[in-house]
C-alpha cells in the first residue's frame, strides 16, 4: 500500500466517523424502537418493520429482501450504523478497486431457533465475501470462542394408574425422567472439561396420586467444536434410552432446532478490527481460552469468513438479566455502540483497499475450515 493510498484510507475512516455521528439521533431512535418492544423468536415483526422503515428513508437503499430483524436492539443498531458509514464513504470514492455491494441482513431467532441457519439454507450468504456482526457484552473483545450447541427434547410415555390403589398397573414416566436426569449427572464425571450438559424436567406429571404417563425433559448439549457434538449426543442418548429400558417406558428423542456451530476464527479480520478499535479508544483484553456461550453466527462463519466481536455498553451487568436489559436501552450505551459500528466499517475499508487483504482473509478461512474437519 502506497503512502497516498494509506492517506486516502485514513481519510475514509475519518469520514465514516462523521457519517455515523451525523446519523446518531436516527440510529438511537431505531434502537429504542426495537428495545421498547421485545419480541420472541420468529415473531420479530415490529423489529423488522422498524428496520425496513429506517432504510427506506435512507436514499439509495433497497429493502425488499431485508428479512426479519434481530431482536437485539444494539446488534441491529451496530449493523445499521456500520452500513451507513461504509456506504457514505464508498459512494464518494472513485478509486475503489472492486465493485462493492453492502447487504444489511436482519436475522430472526438468534437465541432460540437459529434464524441465520435458515438464511444459510435459503442461500442468503451465497454471494458474500465477508460478514460482520457485533454482540453486546461487558467488555470489548475482538473474539470470544463461542461453542457448538444443540437442544434436545426427550419425552417418556408410560401408563397412568392410581398411585395408592394399584400402582403395579402403572408405568411411571416420571421415574424414567428422574433416572435420565441422574444418568446425565453421573455422565458428567467422564466428560471432557469443556463439554456441557444442562437441562430441566419441563413436565413431571399431573397429580401426586396419579402415576405419570407422560414426562418431558429439555437439555442443551455443548462442545467447543462442532465435530465433537455427535459424540456427546450419542452419550446423552444412551442415558435417555437406558432410563426408558429400566422403567418400561417408551421414549422419543428429538432435536427441534438447528444445531449451532462454534465460531471459525479469522485473525486477519480480528487484527484489523482491533487496530481500528484501539484508534477509537477501545481496550482489548487477552482472548479467553474458553467461553460457554453459543450463537448461530458460528454456522455463518463456516460459510463466509467473518468476525463476531463483543462490545462494552457502559455496564458490568451480565447478559440475560433485567439489569442488562436496562443497560441496553440506556443513553450511555449509545457511545459504545456507535464506536463499535465505526470500527466495523473501518475494518471493511481495510478489506476493500488493503493490498491482498481480502485474499488473505479468504486463505485463512480455507485453512481454518480444514483444521475443523
Amino acid at each position: 500500500m502506497t503512502m497516498s493510498s494509506v492517506g486516502s484510507t485514513q481519510k475514509m475512516k475519518l469520514d465514516i466517523v462523521s457519517v455515523i455521528d451525523e446519523a446518531k439521533i436516527k440510529l438511537q431512535t431505531l434502537s429504542q424502537e426495537i428495545w421498547s418492544c421485545p419480541e420472541l423468536a420468529y415473531q420479530e415483526k415490529q423489529s423488522h418493520d422498524a428496520l425496513v422503515h429506517f432504510f427506506s428513508n435512507e436514499s439509495g437503499w433497497a429493502v425488499e429482501s431485508i428479512g426479519h430483524a434481530c431482536g437485539h436492539n444494539l446488534i441491529a443498531e451496530v449493523g445499521a450504523a456500520a452500513s451507513l458509514g461504509l456506504k457514505g464513504v464508498i459512494e464518494g470514492e472513485p478509486n475503489c478497486p472492486v465493485r462493492v455491494k453492502i447487504t444489511v441482513l436482519g436475522t430472526p431467532a438468534e437465541e432460540d431457533g437459529g434464524g441465520k441457519v435458515d438464511l444459510i439454507l435459503a442461500g442468503a450468504f451465497k454471494d458474500m465475501d465477508v460478514v460482520f456482526m457485533a454482540h453486546p457484552a461487558q467488555e470489548d473483545a475482538s473474539f470470544s470462542p463461542c461453542i457448538a450447541i444443540t437442544d434436545c427434547t426427550v419425552k417418556y410415555h408410560g401408563k397412568a394408574s392410581h398411585a395408592a390403589a394399584y400402582p403395579w398397573e402403572g408405568i411411571n414416566a416420571l421415574d424414567a425422567a428422574v433416572l435420565a436426569y441422574n444418568n446425565l449427572a453421573v455422565l458428567r464425571q467422564q466428560l471432557k472439561p469443556e463439554w456441557r450438559l444442562h437441562g430441566i424436567i419441563k413436565h413431571g406429571g399431573e397429580k401426586p396420586n396419579i402415576i405419570p404417563n407422560y414426562t418431558e425433559l429439555e437439555f442443551y448439549l455443548r462442545t467447543p467444536m462442532f465435530k465433537d457434538l455427535s459424540e456427546l449426543k450419542a452419550k446423552a442418548e444412551a442415558c435417555f434410552k437406558s432410563a426408558a429400558l429400566a422403567t418400561g417406558c417408551q421414549v422419543e428423542i428429538t432435536y427441534p432446532n438447528h444445531a449451532y456451530s462454534n465460531i471459525l476464527r479469522n485473525t486477519t479480520l480480528e487484527n484489523l478490527y482491533k487496530e481500528n478499535g484501539k484508534a477509537l479508544g477501545m481496550e482489548f483484553k487477552e482472548v479467553p481460552n474458553h467461553f460457554a456461550g453459543s450463537t448461530d453466527f458460528g454456522n455463518v462463519s463456516f460459510v463466509v469468513p467473518g468476525i463476531h466481536p463483543f462490545f462494552y455498553i457502559g455496564s458490568q451487568a451480565l447478559n440475560h438479566t433485567a439489569q442488562y436489559t436496562e443497560a441496553a436501552g440506556a443513553e450511555k450505551a449509545q457511545t459504545y455502540t456507535l464506536r463499535t459500528a465505526k470500527a466495523l466499517a473501518m475494518t471493511a475499508v481495510d478489506v476493500l483497499f488493503g493490498a491482498d487483504t481480502l485474499q488473505n482473509v479468504k486463505d485463512e478461512f480455507a485453512r481454518a475450515k480444514l483444521k475443523q474437519e
